[in-house]
C-alpha cells in the first residue's frame, strides 16, 4: 500500500488534475464498482483493458520452458460449473460451428496427468456468455467441467469460437470510446487445468487466423497459445460424438509445471 500511495502522488504531481478531473476520476470508479455482480466483474474488465492484469500475469506466473503459458481468467469465470463426461457437449443451443476438442495433460517429463481437471468455457458464436443472457440459455451454456482419463486425454464437444468485444455498455466502454481503443478480442476457448502436484494454469486457446491477434484489447494473446481449428469429415470420428460433417477439431497438449 506504501508503493501505492507514492506512485499515486508522483501521478497526480505530474498530470495535476483539476479538482473537478479528480472528482469525475472518482466516479468512475465508484460507477465501476456499482457494476461489478457474481456475474460480471468490471473491475476485471477495467484491469485486463488496461494491461494491468497481463502485466501481474508476466510477473507471477513465470513458468519453467516446455509448460503451458497462462494468460488472463476474464470477467465471466463461474465457479462450480457443471462436470461433464467424456466427449459431452458443451453447447445446449446447437447454433454455430461444429467443433471436436482433443487433447492431453501432462507433466514436464512428459508423463500423462489422469483425473486432471478443466474447466472449459467461451462465448456464443454471437460473442455473449451464457451470464449475459441468461433469459436466452441457461446458465452453463457452453461451460463445463471435464477430467482427463488414465491416458491423461480428454475430450469434449462444442461449437467454434468467434471473435467478440468486451462489455461496452458500462463504465470501461465509455472509458475504451473516450480513449479512441476498439474492444475487440479475438476467437478463444478458456481453460483453467488443475492436477494434484501441479501447478494450476490459466490460460486460452486462440484461432489461428482470427481477427484481433494483433490488436487483443486486453493484450493478453501469447503465440504459443494460437492453435489450428482444421475442418474434418471423419465419419467414424463423427458417429462417436455425434457430430456433423463437415467439423471443425482442435487437438492440444497441456503441459503442467510441478509444484515448488
Amino acid at each position: 500500500m506504501t508503493s501505492v500511495v507514492k506512485h499515486l502522488h508522483e501521478m497526480v504531481r505530474e498530470v495535476e488534475p483539476t479538482m473537478a478531473e479528480w472528482e469525475q476520476a472518482i466516479r468512475f470508479l465508484t460507477e465501476v464498482g456499482h457494476w461489478s455482480d457474481d456475474k460480471r466483474q468490471e473491475f476485471i474488465i477495467l484491469s485486463d483493458t488496461l494491461g494491468i492484469t497481463m502485466l501481474v500475469d508476466a510477473i507471477s506466473n513465470q513458468k519453467p520452458e516446455g509448460a503451458t503459458e497462462t494468460t488472463v481468467l476474464g470477467p465471466f469465470f463461474v465457479e462450480d460449473a457443471k462436470s461433464l463426461p467424456y466427449g459431452a457437449n458443451i453447447s445446449e443451443s446447437g447454433d454455430g460451428e461444429a467443433t471436436l476438442v482433443t487433447g492431453s495433460v501432462s507433466g514436464l517429463d512428459g508423463e500423462p496427468l489422469s483425473n486432471a481437471r478443466l474447466d472449459v468455457w467461451q462465448a456464443g458464436p454471437d460473442g455473449f456468455y451464457d451470464v449475459q443472457q441468461p433469459n436466452k440459455f441457461p446458465n452453463g451454456n457452453l461451460r463445463g467441467v471435464f477430467h482427463t482419463d488414465e491416458a491423461g486425454r480428454f475430450a469434449f464437444c462444442t461449437v467454434k469460437p468467434a471473435p467478440y468485444p468486451v462489455p461496452t455498455d458500462g463504465p470501461v466502454g465509455r472509458m475504451l470510446l473516450a480513449a479512441g481503443r476498439h474492444a475487440w478480442r479475438p476467437a478463444h476457448l478458456h481453460f483453467i487445468i488443475t492436477a494434484d502436484g501441479y501447478q494450476r494454469v490459466t490460460t486460452h486457446l486462440f484461432v489461428s487466423g482470427s481477427e484481433y491477434l494483433d490488436g487483443d484489447v486486453v493484450q493478453a494473446v501469447k503465440a504459443s497459445l494460437i492453435v489450428d481449428f482444421t475442418q474434418c469429415d471423419d465419419p467414424d470420428e463423427s458417429t462417436r460424438f455425434n457430430l456433423p460433417i463437415p467439423y471443425f477439431k482442435l487437438d492440444h497438449q497441456f503441459v503442467l509445471a510441478p509444484e515448488i
